[in-house]
């Protein structure tokens, strides 16, 4: 095990952290209407008496964004995750499925599932990490049948009290950092650099998802809309749920 050095996993930071910022803006543009309508219910906006397009289409892309950054950011801490246990305790990501980090630590083999917080599953996802964590010990034993192997579900922030799960472990915000790190403040050390040009970064961001609000409401308008403005229904209905 070696000390870890903020300084570092603050350069780390400042090095990637561009690239979360660049993968939302990337998401947003990919984003196409006709995908989006067909997978929200119309019958609630009706219900919730909506009667602009704009705010059909800020609602519609407002939920798009919170459920892609969360996936986007997510990913981008597991990579940091992994640089700060390579660091201390030369850790790696793993090649097994369903396992992103391996490593070793008091005569112990970690295998470690990664997720942003805590209710990342229901209860057949949780069923399939824990096959994934079983088809990974097995994997691993091929090679040394003698191998201690600790199964831990990550998650980067949250708590939970109870982190004894029976097939493995759970650990969460601080006990995770300080689990992978041996570091008990670094959950809180890891916010300040997370800011580095953020302010900057969310300005480009900014600006495309105003253009992409701009361009929907036109399209939308456009195809569901009445000639005197009104939203057009029964259109809309026809377009997310007729079976032809």
């Amino acid at each position: 095990m070696k000390k870890l050095n903020l300084t570092d996993v603050s350069h780390y930071v400042e090095k990637n952290i561009g690239n979360f910022h660049e993968k939302r803006i990337q998401s947003l543009g990919n984003l196409k209407l006709v995908q989006v309508l067909k997978r929200k219910n119309p019958y609630l906006y009706k219900a919730k008496y909506v009667l602009t397009a704009e705010r059909i289409i800020r609602e519609i892309v407002d939920a798009h964004i919170s459920s892609s950054e969360e996936g986007i950011f997510g990913d981008w801490l597991e990579g940091l995750a992994i640089f700060i246990n390579e660091k201390v305790y030369g850790g790696k990501k793993s090649g097994i499925v369903g396992i992103d980090l391996e490593f070793d630590k008091d005569d112990k083999r970690y295998i470690v599932n990664i997720k942003s917080g805590p209710n990342w599953g229901n209860s057949s996802q949780i069923k399939k990490m824990v096959s994934d964590f079983k088809t990974a010990k097995k994997t691993l034993r091929t090679s040394n049948s003698n191998l201690n192997i600790v199964a831990v579900n990550g998650c980067c922030y949250g708590r939970d009290k109870h982190p004894d799960k029976g097939d493995y472990f759970k650990y969460c915000g601080q006990s995770f950092w300080e689990f992978i790190s041996g570091y008990e403040d670094l959950y809180t050390e890891i916010i300040e650099p997370l800011g580095h040009k953020a302010k900057e970064k969310n300005e480009d961001f900014i600006i495309s998802y105003s253009q992409m609000i701009n361009k929907f409401t036109k399209e939308f308008a456009i195809e569901f809309c009445k000639s005197n403005g009104e939203i057009d229904w029964e259109k809309i209905v026809q377009f997310n749920s007729s079976k032809n």
